[in-house]
């Protein structure tokens, strides 16, 4: 298959493909892209068109790691905050994307059109509030806590949901 040459501020148009051809593009052109080592972002109309493409792109090139950027489900205005999944989902999906090199990384990011139009935090931000663990590390008890509280987690007794965090005797 020939694949278009696509480059940086260049547009680039196709007719709308029959089917599933759009997911076997995209993934062809996902697969170049990875082997130059590049990560590619796909816009998609919405969140919908973001979960066949994800799906079908799993089938064309089942070596591509792919990462769906939720939205965040909510108005503009509304007084309720998203719910805890829905953030845990999205920051998980941000540290996948800084882990490009790693097993664990993202090869391509299917975004929604109006989730890409929220700005968000810088990555050196979230680095600062990551945490890493090893096996057998040593941690100091009262400054993990100040960590897990200045990450908005909450101390509680018992946990019943994400974001919150309980200490049960020595760690």
């Amino acid at each position: 298959m020939e694949l278009p040459k696509l480059s940086p501020g260049k547009r680039f148009t196709l007719p709308r493909p029959v089917g599933s051809a759009d997911s076997l593009l995209l993934a062809r052109l996902a697969e170049r892209d990875k082997a130059a080592g590049r990560t590619t972002a796909i816009v998609t109309a919405d969140a919908t068109d973001a979960q066949r493409l994800i799906e079908e792109m799993a089938f064309f090139a089942p070596g591509l790691r792919c990462a769906l950027f939720p939205d965040w489900e909510t108005l503009p205005y509304d007084t309720f905050s998203p719910h805890q999944d829905l953030i845990s989902e999205r920051l998980a999906t941000l540290w996948r994307i800084s882990q490009k090199d790693k097993d664990t990384g993202a090869d391509v990011v299917l975004v929604p059109a109006t989730t890409a139009l929220y700005r968000l935090a810088p990555p050196s931000f979230l680095a600062g509030y990551t945490f890493h663990f090893k096996v057998k590390q040593k941690l100091d008890e009262a400054k993990f806590k100040a960590q897990l509280t200045l990450a908005g987690y909450s101390h509680v007794s018992q946990v019943v949901s994400p974001g919150e965090y309980a200490v049960r005797g020595g760690l």
